[in-house]
């Protein structure tokens, strides 16, 4: 597609309106019989009237408002022409130009297929275009549509037009379908069928990009003058101490109107540190004030307790009642549900009555639970209230709570006498049920539920299983490496008494650096044959694929280098093919097969240094 229109410009545009007119017989003859249609007499009118297209119309009108945009072309909306009857077709017209005509297509037709308009869409594709037409003729077509910014015609028969406006595209796209005869030529180089669509171009969506942030940035400070429009006002500042001002804040804090704001300013005035020697006594009778107003606030909370009281009993007496009226409407049903009227319902009646029994059950046994649970909240009261007084006063139970003790107990004994009613009505059902075999779907259900909670019970263990498997081999895994530490440890104690000897015999005896060599490789040949018998004991295997590959490396990176190499160097090359390995992981990979590769000392004191070599030839030769 047309991705970006070069050589944008304006171009003068021809504003005269081009009339359709069918009073030509001999081009209307011409027209139908090349299209293969009977010549209908109708009356000529403009090809796209500035009334089907409203200026500065926004496609983009739903997305931003979610409000779906009027469509220019709705009939009634008084911006074309009333439609014809139904029963007449509407025809499109032969249109007229300088070097061309446009044939309207058959109406028997259907319209032509359209892809998905781009957001901001001003470019149209025009395809099927005469091999000799030119963009001076395109231009002369498609200029009363609107005011055309470039032309971009192809080699192939297509081109795109990019407009100045977006409700342009739309009368653009009612010439899809038009035959283009050149002249009177009926040369086939000289007409085709043309097909307009809309096109993507780039230009145009960052055109609708930028309107669309340019609205965004309007909404955001028409948000934000709302949100600072309904940010309630500051708090009005705190005047400094002084004592006209100390004295009216003092009348203000025995106001019980006034307190809540007169107690902020003393608060601050106490913060920035204005109480001193001098004023001491004046603060101190402010506070007083406040105080005195301890003994108000606790009568207001004892007050609205009280009234939290009144209204929890209102509360809790409304719902006895209507717990009552639940009890009744069950019994009612419990008693449509016995023999004497049962067998007189026919099925679909029993069926609602069954229906709207269980329902009322349910909604009785919520109730009855709720207002059960509002008696245990009264009683853990009273046993908090009975806890925290006196053993004297434990003694004296006022004759309302004894009173109000047995009212309850005597609803209470009432819901389980209903309740017991429910239950027997409910066996009786059940028994009645019992010679049925089918299952129902709430048991269907459970064995559900109790086959997937017993899969998941046998995934959690298998999966205990393996995490305690897991255990078990790290745990041996550590006592491994302790011992391998240990053992390392030891052999350095060794080989430190045995280089101190070997200083004092070469201090005494006044032996060469050869001599000292060659007692640091004896020593370390004997550290080596005492690794190799211990390695024996416990070589464990190669644990991935990663280390064999170490392996092979290393194996070939010290078999090219016979006099050996020390770790640095071979750290140095080994990071070259993988940057997260580290020098101590190398070692240790090389401590653990100690027939493949062994270590050396070679140099005395400050040139002592410690190489690795390649050995497992040297056992292959023996062998």
């Amino acid at each position: 597609f047309f991705a970006a229109a070069d050589g944008l410009g304006s171009i003068a545009i021809d504003t005269t309106q081009l009339n359709m007119s069918v009073t030509d017989p001999t081009a209307w003859a011409t027209a139908m019989n090349n299209l293969g249609m009977v010549p209908v007499g109708l009356a000529g009118q403009q090809l796209v009237t500035d009334s089907i297209c409203v200026p500065g119309f926004d496609p983009s009108l739903s997305m931003m408002t979610g409000i779906t945009p009027i469509n220019p072309m709705i009939p009634g909306m008084g911006l074309v022409p009333p439609p014809p009857p139904t029963d007449v077709p509407v025809v499109k017209e032969i249109i007229h130009c300088k070097s061309c005509t446009l044939f309207p297509p058959n109406p028997n037709l259907p319209p032509p297929s359209t892809r998905e308009r781009p957001p901001g869409c001003k470019t149209v594709f025009v395809g099927g275009l005469p091999e000799n037409a030119t963009e001076e003729i395109i231009q002369e077509v498609f200029e009363q549509c609107g005011d055309i910014t470039a032309i971009r015609k192809s080699k192939k028969n297509f081109c795109h037009i990019r407009f100045a406006e977006e409700f342009m595209v739309d009368k653009a796209i009612y010439l899809s379908g038009y035959r283009m005869r050149l002249g009177s030529s009926t040369d086939k180089k000289d007409s085709g069928r043309l097909h307009v669509d809309f096109a993507q171009a780039r230009d145009d969506f960052y055109e609708w990009e930028c309107k669309q942030r340019m609205l965004a940035r309007e909404e955001r400070h028409r948000r934000k003058m709302e949100e600072d429009r309904l940010r309630p006002p500051s708090p009005p500042a705190i005047m400094h101490y002084s004592e006209h001002e100390a004295a009216l804040l003092a009348e203000k804090l025995k106001d019980d109107s006034k307190f809540s704001e007169a107690i902020t300013v003393l608060l601050t005035w106490i913060e920035r540190g204005e109480v001193n020697r001098r004023s001491a006594n004046q603060f101190y009778s402010m506070v007083q004030s406040a105080n005195s107003h301890v003994r108000r606030l606790m009568n207001e909370k004892a007050a609205h307790e009280q009234e939290m009281e009144q209204a929890k009993e209102s509360f809790k007496n409304a719902l006895t009642g209507i717990l009552t009226q639940f009890e009744q409407i069950v019994a009612v049903f419990n008693a449509s549900t016995r023999q004497k009227a049962w067998d007189h319902f026919s099925k679909a009646q029993r069926k609602n009555i069954d229906i709207w029994r269980k329902h009322s059950e349910e909604l009785r046994n919520a109730h009855s639970e709720q207002l059960m649970g509002i008696r245990r909240e009264e009683e853990m009261e009273m046993s908090d209230d009975d806890s925290g007084d006196n053993p004297s006063k434990k003694l004296r139970v006022d004759d309302s709570a004894l009173a109000a003790q047995a009212y309850a107990l005597k609803e209470e004994n009432d819901s389980l006498r209903w309740q017991l009613d429910a239950y027997r009505n409910e066996v009786e059902l059940l028994k009645q049920e019992k010679g049925q075999l089918f299952r129902t779907e709430e048991s269907l259900t459970k064995d559900q539920q109790l086959q997937f909670l017993q899969q998941t019970m046998q995934g959690m263990q298998q999966q205990l299983l393996s995490i305690q498997e897991e255990l078990n081999n790290k745990k041996s895994e550590l006592e491994q490496a302790k011992e391998e530490q240990t053992h390392t440890q030891a052999m350095l104690k060794v080989l430190q008494e045995q280089l101190k000897s070997a200083k004092e015999l070469a201090e005494i005896n006044g032996h060469d650096e050869s001599q000292a060599n060659e007692i640091n490789v004896l020593t370390v040949a004997l550290v080596n044959q005492d690794r190799e018998k211990n390695s024996e004991k416990r070589s464990p295997g190669l644990k991935s694929e990663k280390e064999a590959l170490l392996i092979g490396i290393i194996s070939t990176f010290l078999h090219v280098h016979p006099f050996g190499a020390n770790i640095e160097y071979l750290w140095s090359y080994m990071q070259q093919l993988d940057s997260r390995i580290s020098a101590n992981e190398i070692e240790m990979l090389l401590m653990r097969l100690p027939r493949m590769f062994k270590q050396e000392f070679t140099g005395v004191g400050a040139t002592l240094e410690k190489r690795w070599k390649f050995c497992a030839f040297e056992g292959i030769k023996t062998v």
